[in-house]
Formats: C-alpha cells, structure tokens, sequence
C-alpha cells in the first residue's frame, strides 16, 4: 500500500546514491591520475637455457583475447589508463591495446588511443642483443589508406603509463608502401622513426620478416624481409620526431605489435608464427613451435 514505506527508507536510498557516486569519483579520479589495468593474470618468466640463452616460438595455436600462452605475454593495457594522457573514458582510459589470438593467427584487439597500437612482449629478463622473426598472415589486404601496420618489437618494456623500446614495421597495403624503424619514448604517443632509410615496400602473406639489435650506445636496429636486409637505424639518444632525447634503450624484451587507423578490421592482417632469442642464433619463424614456458 502507499504511503507504508518505512521512515528510514529514504536514508538508505540517498546513502546508496552517494555510495554511487563516491565510486564514480574515486574511479573517475584514478583514471584521470593514472592506474594499472587488472584485465592480466601475473606473468610468468621465459627461464634461460644452460648457455643462458633465452628463447621462445610460437604458431598462435589457442584461442586467446588477450594472448597469454601461459602467462608469458604482457600486453599493452599493462601501461595501464589515464584521461590525464589521452585515454578515453568509453574505452576504460586505456592507453594502448592488447594482441589476441585465433588458431594459428596473431592479431590486434583494438586501439584505444591514436598510437595505442596493439602491443605483446614477453615476459622476463632478456638480453640486450636480441633477434625477432615472424611470418606475416594477410587474409585480406585493405582496400583503405594509410595505415595498416605488422610490427616487430625489441627491448621493449611496459610500465605504468609508458612504454618504451624500437619498432620495426611495415605497411600491408600496395598502394601504401613504406617501412621504418621507431623508437618509443615512453608517453602515448611519443615515438621517432630515426632510419637513415625508408623502402617503398609493403608485406604480403608467406612474408618473413626479421629484426636485429646490438650496442649499448649507439644502439643498432636492423631489419630484414624475407632474408634480405631492407633498413637500418642507430639510436644515440638524440632529439627527434618533434620530442626531446631519449634512449638508446639497452634492456627489455622483444615481442608484437599491430596498427590500423582507418577501420578496426583486425583480422584482416597479423601473424603466423613468431620466434625470439637473446643470442645470435635463431630458428626459422615457420617451424613448429617450441614454447620455453
């Protein structure tokens, strides 16, 4: 009946208003300051060889979003969300995306940010000198501009609201056709392609792809397409890209990445295999896969 509601109802329902709304703004402050995302499981560490050689390759055979093969991958919303750095609150704050897996297949989630590209390193301690390759998958190459992008990583590292490290990548679009070699700064957004040479190239499906780094100071990328090397780029720490010195990066871990600005058709490009080592030696992206877990 009306009216019979008891006299402390209306306590309780302001009281859970503002419960409301204190949550609201304690999230809404987090996001603003800077939080880590809680979307991962702890990683677990590639352990070294008895020559003390890490290693990993992988086919991409599960199903996964985000990748984890065990929890030897972080991705790209380990940096974590802030509106303060450009995130966007209808996406969480993130800063970057994460890289997701689909029986054999290696591709982004999304990009929450303009240069929030879809990142995956993995975890542990690698050594400075390090050695990436994979094979690229295009199921259907894209009909739209600039840009569409498969990425190498190298001594990358993601930490709250950064991440650093190089970048080699290619576009997968003919009529769009380029390469570089970036290096990431730290805060979305801040990158430099400091290559002292730019190919007009672009990767198709079956192309193998590799990248190289040595040095402390300068550091030395280089990167090949199906064994032919195609660019360089040495990193002294200096100035550019409209931002200020940072660098070289001597430490991190090597691992994926994936950019796409124009239609968020993510499964139209990614990988197929990937392999990784910290020595100089490496074994060909297309083989069977043998996880160090």
């Amino acid at each position: 009946m009306r009216g019979s509601a008891s006299a402390n109802s209306r306590p309780r329902c302001l009281l859970h208003r503002r419960q409301v709304v204190v949550v609201f703004l304690i999230s809404l402050l987090a996001l603003l300051n800077g939080c880590r995302s809680d979307r991962r499981r702890p990683s677990t560490a590639i352990p070294a060889d008895a020559a003390g050689v890490h290693s990993y390759s992988t086919n991409f055979l599960q199903t996964e979003n985000p990748i984890t093969e065990g929890g030897v991958w972080i991705g790209g919303s380990d940096g974590g969300a802030s509106l303060r750095q450009g995130g966007h609150i209808w996406r969480g704050g993130r800063l970057w995306g994460d890289v997701q897996t689909d029986s054999g297949f290696a591709f982004g989630v999304d990009e929450p940010t303009k240069y929030g590209d879809p990142t995956a390193i993995l975890a542990g301690n690698w050594g400075p000198d390090q050695t990436v390759s994979a094979v690229v998958k295009v199921r259907s190459t894209p009909d739209k501009g600039c840009c569409h992008e498969v990425e190498l990583r190298l001594r990358t590292t993601i930490s709250s609201l950064s991440i650093t490290g190089y970048e080699a990548y290619c576009s997968v679009i003919p009529g769009t056709p380029y390469c570089h070699v970036a290096r990431w700064n730290g805060p979305n957004g801040s990158y430099w392609n400091f290559e002292t040479h730019s190919p007009a190239t672009y990767l198709q499906n079956g192309d193998v792809i590799k990248a190289t780094v040595t040095g402390a100071n300068p550091s030395v990328i280089t990167f090949y397409k199906n064994g032919e090397q195609i660019m360089q780029a040495i990193d002294t720490g200096a100035a550019g890209g409209g931002f200020g010195a940072f660098g070289p990066w001597t430490s991190g871990n090597p691992g994926i990445g994936f950019y796409d600005d124009r239609d968020d058709q993510w499964r139209d490009f990614g990988l197929s295999s990937f392999s990784a080592t910290d020595a100089s030696r490496i074994a060909p992206a297309n083989q069977s896969p043998r996880p160090v877990r």
